[in-house]
């Protein structure tokens, strides 16, 4: 859901956004969201000593991140400053904005710890599958809503990545179980 929210703000941000940039930002989330439980998965088989020490950083990374691209967001929405520029979520953003939607994914990893390498792909090629779709959908609303909010839709992106940093740094430090 975190992946959806992100896609619809950045439909929002973007209402003019072609459909190859449609595919990459959702294929992009789509990577990520299969590839951290199968980091997790290697880690539990290998390096679960160094990964448990680095799970408690998890949800400060992705706080840390979507505040920074929110808060970029929202100052550009109120500065004006993109309205001449071009509009969009670029290459590097995306990155990070895949990296902090999917890092608490790494811990899905703990959970297919059992399964065996294929059964642990097949988990993570269902959930890119997923994660891919309901991405193009919240693009595809993101970018009916941006065009009717027009300047707004940047600043309201930008307070969407806030809220789900916000929300994954709560449930990741106050309602993690053990």
């Amino acid at each position: 859901m975190d992946a959806f929210s992100v896609s619809l703000a950045n439909g929002l941000n973007e209402p003019g956004m072609k459909r190859g940039k449609q595919f990459l930002i959702a294929g992009t989330f789509a990577f990520f969201q299969a590839f951290m439980p199968m980091i997790g998965w290697v880690c539990v088989h290998t390096i679960v000593t160094l990964f448990s020490s680095f799970e408690s950083f998890i949800p400060w990374i992705a706080l840390i991140l979507l505040l920074f691209i929110g808060g970029k967001m929202i100052f550009d929405g109120v500065s004006g400053k993109d309205e001449d520029e071009k509009v969009g979520v670029g290459f590097g953003a995306l990155m990070i904005q895949g990296i902090a939607t999917s890092i608490d994914a790494l811990s899905v990893g703990f959970t297919i710890a059992d399964y065996d390498v294929w059964s642990a792909l097949a988990a993570a090629l269902i959930i890119a599958a997923v994660t891919f779709v309901i991405c193009l959908a919240g693009l595809a609303l993101g970018r009916k809503f941006g065009t009717k909010l027009s300047g707004k839709a940047q600043i309201l992106g930008g307070l969407i990545l806030i809220g789900i940093g916000i929300e994954i740094f709560v449930s990741g430090v106050f309602f993690r179980t053990v």
